[in-house]
């Protein structure tokens, strides 16, 4: 589990062939305690387990289904990689329930100036807009953010300039790919909806709730 608050911009060194599967390099500004063998750590959003760690360096393995849903199988070496090592219990939580679970690439449509900050359009499969709500939250790369304004195949976020500049966002332009991960809570609410015991109007008045 993750927040969307970046800790840390890693710089992409690529992926190998390793035991008929992939393996993802990435190289870091150390942090105050050293990466694990087996930790967590979300790169551009997605949930990774570290294989390796040295200084400065780290190792995780990839699944295909995971280069089938985000955008790291597209990443130049060098390219920048926003980094954030899991949750603790002790942590503040300052952005959101992230679980590194990539829903779907969506696409930056449009990047423009609103005085200070900027506004990024993002274009992303219906089903994933649907689960959008205005005011809600999302994950783009793994950053946490607030939605401004939502479609039936799109959604708005404003961007400060602390968070443009302290993440890999600044390196984005419009008709980039980008890791889209939709709030947790909607994705259940929408797959409790579909069940025939799920809480509806009829539920909530025979028990009592409603007049």
């Amino acid at each position: 589990m993750f927040t969307g608050l970046i800790q840390r911009v890693g710089r992409f060194q690529g992926l190998r062939r390793a035991a008929g599967g992939w393996s993802l390099a990435c190289a870091h500004e150390p942090w105050e305690t050293a990466l694990e063998t087996g930790e967590s750590v979300a790169v551009q959003g997605a949930c990774l387990t570290v294989t390796g760690a040295g200084a400065g360096l780290f190792h995780a393995d990839v699944l295909d289904e995971t280069l089938a849903c985000t955008t790291l199988g597209a990443l130049a070496d060098g390219a920048p990689v926003n980094l954030e090592r899991a949750l603790r219990l002790c942590d503040r939580l300052g952005g959101h329930w992230v679980t590194g679970h990539v829903d779907a690439r969506g696409t930056l449509a449009a990047i423009r100036r609103r005085g200070r900050d900027r506004v990024l359009r993002v274009r992303c499969p219906r089903d994933l807009a649907r689960q959008t709500a205005r005011k809600g939250s999302v994950a783009l790369d793994g950053v946490s953010l607030t939605v401004s304004e939502a479609g039936e195949e799109w959604f708005e976020v404003n961007v400060i300039p602390h968070t443009w500049e302290a993440t890999s966002l600044a390196a984005r332009a419009a008709g980039d790919a980008v890791n889209v991960e939709g709030d947790i809570l909607a994705k259940y609410v929408e797959k409790l909806r579909g069940r025939p015991d799920a809480v509806t109007e009829d539920l909530l008045r025979r028990s009592g709730f409603m007049a």
